[in-house]
């Protein structure tokens, strides 16, 4: 067989596998490479090395990026000003804030980001607002699609069709360059979706809905009895305390008054210090009056006259939280005496209540002074630290974790620690893209290590923010559009379809890369689709001689068009049981707007990116 023939049987074959959806998309990509090298279409150097192509590491980059926006409450903040936006008026009003947020959203961080960011926040809406959630969900991933085309950050192939223009003609896409097409696209989307959304959308919830912390520490501190009357006091710099030790603090003279912890005044984790200083923390549980009169006497300032006594506000903010565990059977731990307002072995941890069969243990029965509370299989605690703390200690196999400390943070604390670096970041990086003053993979670097530098993330949580199956995807993939151009496949192709379409001229063209492009990618990876439609349109406009950029920027809308199956994309499939969607749900509303997207790309951009 010819290396052609090769190249056409890998394609076919590949295109199969991604189709029937057994095996997974990673292995495919991985056995499409291996067998490029096995036929000897390319060498083994080529085979491989989509995996150190600059677009790959871009990718990469962006997953960092985009996590920790949602690690340090940006995305959080987001949710929340859409609630307070849409409160309870027209279901216009609620979508309109919903598809600009989502969309912007999207052209800074990525289509699966920014759904996975806003799902929770809109199904949550949803109940507030007794509203179907299959109404809301669909626009949700449907005008992320459209708001990928509002910037180079938006989706992969945003980055794949820039590279391949540089590949092309030495100049790729800027920026904002997308945002030409990409508003059109946006405003045709949610003007359809508005207009005949409610008509063309099921009325029903799903079965399975995502779980919301927004209200997670209310629920904590009522449950274990903390919903009012803790304090936590600033030591003043003319309090007595400044200077005197731990054990120096005696709170017997108040009546009801009981000491929790003491925690430094800058990371709000608890003192390791022998001494107290201006600025540190007590925190202290009791009546209203006799923590008045404490604080009054030893010069103590309260934390904030609104939060004073709410156990929510006091115990689980910007800089720490909580976090309930269990003591599962065989636990190390099962047999130790704990106490409230104990410290944990590590330091970085306060035990604030512990409850056994659901009932709340009596602190004054159980304090450090009566040997404190044995601790049996069942138990369950109530901890409290700095979120960098409960992140890195909770990781524990004498504990299980109800919930994820992590992914209460991201929901329930907008504009947490780190929050400002990551905008500031973020903002670096989209200036170094847009102005062009260094390539796109150096600025996703960058902006990645300055992530990991500023503490905002570790770098085993930026390895595991990195969506691998999409990197693996890309890099695996890329060799066969090297294969297609460097058999002659891609041209043979490109010269077949611009027969077809004869004398009609380069705006045919445009249409039958649109419908190849649009079809594959209902069924297959846009991602994986654009890689084999790229080299095709490329090589079609080289024959007609016409520019390559209007073809590649077309190609980026028919790839983000997959809006008619749930297996199209990964947000597709996200939302399918939240939604409570069945798979003939999504062509109804996706048709119209795949219509739309068609006239866009066919119509629309040759007005912009002349031929």
């Amino acid at each position: 067989m010819s290396p052609i023939a090769y190249t056409a049987t890998i394609i076919a074959v590949t295109v199969f596998l991604f189709v029937w959806n057994k095996l997974p998309v990673v292995v495919v990509a991985m056995l499409t490479a291996l067998a490029l090298w096995a036929t000897g279409v390319l060498s083994l150097g080529q085979a491989l090395g989509g995996f150190g192509d600059p677009a790959v590491i871009f990718i990469a980059s962006l997953f960092v990026i985009s996590s920790g926006l949602e690690i340090t409450g940006v995305t959080a903040w987001a949710g929340q000003l859409l609630i307070r936006g849409a409160g309870e008026e027209s279901r216009s009003r609620l979508l309109v804030l919903t598809m600009v947020l989502v969309s912007l959203l999207t052209a800074l961080i990525s289509v699966n980001g920014a759904v996975a960011a806003l799902l929770p926040v809109v199904v949550v809406i949803a109940v507030r607002l007794r509203r179907n959630s299959s109404q809301l969900l669909m626009p949700l991933v449907f005008s992320a699609h459209a708001g990928s085309m509002l910037a180079l950050t938006g989706t992969p192939v945003n980055v794949l069709v820039s590279e391949a223009a540089i590949d092309a003609q030495g100049r790729g896409f800027s920026f904002f360059e997308f945002a030409l097409v990409g508003v059109p696209l946006l405003a045709g989307t949610m003007a359809i979706i508005v207009l005949f959304g409610k008509q063309l959308l099921p009325e029903r919830n799903g079965a399975t809905m995502p779980a919301d912390f927004s209200q997670h520490a209310k629920t904590l501190v009522e449950q274990y009895g903390l919903a009012t009357g803790i304090y936590q006091m600033r030591v003043r710099a003319s309090s007595p305390l400044v200077g005197a030790s731990l054990s120096e603090i005696d709170l017997s003279p108040y009546q009801g008054l009981q000491l929790v912890a003491i925690q430094e005044g800058e990371t709000a984790s608890p003192i390791r210090r022998k001494q107290l200083a201006e600025g540190d923390h007590l925190l202290v549980r009791g009546e209203a009056e006799s923590a008045a009169v404490f604080a009054a006497k030893m010069h103590l300032a309260f934390r904030d006259d609104e939060a004073a006594g709410h156990g929510q506000e006091t115990l689980f903010n910007r800089s720490s939280g909580l976090a309930e565990v269990v003591i599962p059977p065989r636990s190390g731990l099962i047999g130790e005496a704990v106490f409230p307002g104990m410290v944990t072995d590590s330091g970085d941890l306060i035990v604030l209540a512990v409850q056994r069969a659901g009932t709340q243990i009596a602190a004054g029965s159980a304090s450090k002074g009566t040997g404190g509370i044995v601790l049996q299989a069942g138990d369950t605690m109530l901890l409290q630290g700095t979120w960098k703390a409960l992140d890195v200690h909770l990781d524990d196999p004498d504990v299980l974790v109800v919930n994820s400390p992590e992914l209460v943070r991201r929901q329930a604390v907008p504009l947490g620690p780190g929050a400002r670096q990551a905008v500031i970041i973020l903002i670096a990086m989209v200036l170094l893209l847009a102005t062009g003053v260094v390539p796109p993979a150096v600025a996703g670097l960058l902006a990645a290590g300055a992530t990991i530098l500023s503490g905002i993330m570790s770098v085993e949580q930026s390895y595991r923010a990195v969506g691998w199956t999409t990197v693996i995807l890309v890099g695996a993939m890329m060799p066969l559009s090297t294969a297609m151009v460097q058999t002659g496949a891609a041209k043979l192709m490109a010269e077949h379809l611009v027969n077809l379409v004869g004398d009609a001229g380069p705006i045919a063209l445009l249409a039958g890369l649109f419908v190849l492009t649009a079809a594959m990618g209902q069924l297959i990876s846009n991602t994986a689709t654009a890689l084999i439609v790229i080299p095709i349109g490329v090589a079609a406009a080289t024959a007609m001689g016409i520019s390559p950029r209007p073809v590649l920027m077309s190609t980026a809308v028919a790839a983000a068009a997959a809006f008619l199956t749930p297996i199209a994309t990964p947000t597709n499939l996200m939302v399918m049981g939240p939604g409570g969607y069945a798979f003939n749900d999504y062509w109804k509303l996706g048709l119209p707007l795949l219509i739309w997207f068609f006239v866009v790309s066919v119509f629309v951009v040759p007005l912009i990116w002349r031929f």
